[in-house]
């Protein structure tokens, strides 16, 4: 039998163990000594090799409470390959509430990164070469930015055929073809030919329930289509095969103002639909927010009070509206279900 012991800078996991490997991410300028904790659970079996991230924008923090549940599942007792689980890259963001590293850049606008760029460049590295590469498959757990709020969503480069078998079965009700930002982790991952998912789900610094329970399904989904756990055997209700968006694009604010929202997230929009209304506190002016276009409803912001050209509503098109509202209405109505059980 081959040797499937699986290494993260100099620590060995043997087949069958698990463990968590604290990666040297530099010092803060008290001297303290900074990590990134990688839990690693490595199967008895080889197979894939799966990554989960969260937290490269550190004020976004469903995905920590996702991987920590996902960790605690018994079905990892039977698992084929290895789990490589991230919850925090950026662990200054997160020490700070900020979606950005110290020298106020964009973790995910820094990959691939370099051994001896800034700091952000350093960490893309450090993660590219101890995890990214290492794997065969991943995931990354994303929300919405502070004070705005995602539909539970997957965005994958649907153009490589392996990523879009995964990104259907994670079974979320809608997936968004999205293209590979530049100095993204998708985009290096990409380059390495290692299929990768984006899940978008919730607020910033905010815990949401239910994209928590749909990112822990997603996973376990994933990691079943890999082969990487056993079938399940339950009799769990199936979705419907979720829908690829269009496009999509943000609806913003004409005017400054009070945002009064009318439409909630997941909701079914017509063109021409009102979306909200922006006035000034006593109500004298008022801007009505219209749709421009027939959609669903997958993101929007939460803060009632906005700037000119603020963006309000992130509206995704879709080729048959009915069909997309059914499965979003299923999804939600599923959820909600177990929450009140």
């Amino acid at each position: 039998m081959a040797d499937t012991t699986f290494t993260i800078n100099g620590t060995h996991v043997a087949p069958g163990t698990r463990t968590t490997i604290e990666l040297p991410a530099g010092r803060l300028y008290t001297h303290t000594p900074m990590t990134i904790p990688v839990h690693v659970v490595n199967g008895k079996r080889g197979g894939p090799r799966l990554f989960l991230s969260a937290a490269i924008h550190g004020d976004e923090i469903n995905g920590v409470e996702i991987i920590r549940r996902v960790l605690t599942l018994p079905a990892l007792k039977r698992l084929k390959g290895t789990l490589i689980a991230v919850p925090i890259v950026n662990v200054h963001g997160l020490l700070s509430h900020s979606r950005y590293l110290p020298d106020r850049r964009d973790l995910n606008r820094s990959f691939p990164g370099s051994e001896k760029g800034s700091l952000a460049a350093r960490i893309a590295h450090l993660f590219m070469e101890e995890i990214v590469c290492q794997s065969t498959h991943g995931i990354d757990l994303h929300t919405g930015a502070v004070h705005r709020t995602n539909l539970p969503q997957i965005r994958a480069n649907l153009d490589d055929e392996e990523t879009e078998r995964l990104a259907r079965a994670f079974n979320v009700p809608v997936i968004i073809s999205s293209n590979l930002r530049d100095g993204s982790l998708r985009e290096a991952a990409a380059e390495h030919g290692i299929p990768m998912l984006l899940y978008e789900a919730g607020e910033a610094l905010r815990f949401d329930e239910m994209a928590i329970r749909a990112g822990v399904k997603g996973i376990v989904n994933v990691m079943r289509s890999l082969g990487m756990l056993p079938p399940s055997r339950g009799t769990s209700k199936s979705y419907k095969e979720p829908v690829v968006a269009r496009s999509s694009s943000w609806v913003r604010a004409s005017d400054s103002g009070i945002l009064r929202a009318l439409i909630p997230l997941g909701g079914r929009v017509s063109k021409g639909t009102l979306l909200g209304v922006v006035s000034d506190p006593f109500g004298e002016k008022e801007a009505q927010i219209t749709s421009p276009y027939s959609g669903i409803i997958i993101g929007k912001t939460n803060l009632p009070l906005v700037n000119e050209g603020d963006a309000l509503y992130h509206i995704a098109r879709f080729g048959d509206i009915e069909e997309i509202e059914a499965k979003v209405d299923e999804f939600q109505e599923d959820l909600s279900d177990e929450l009140n059980r």
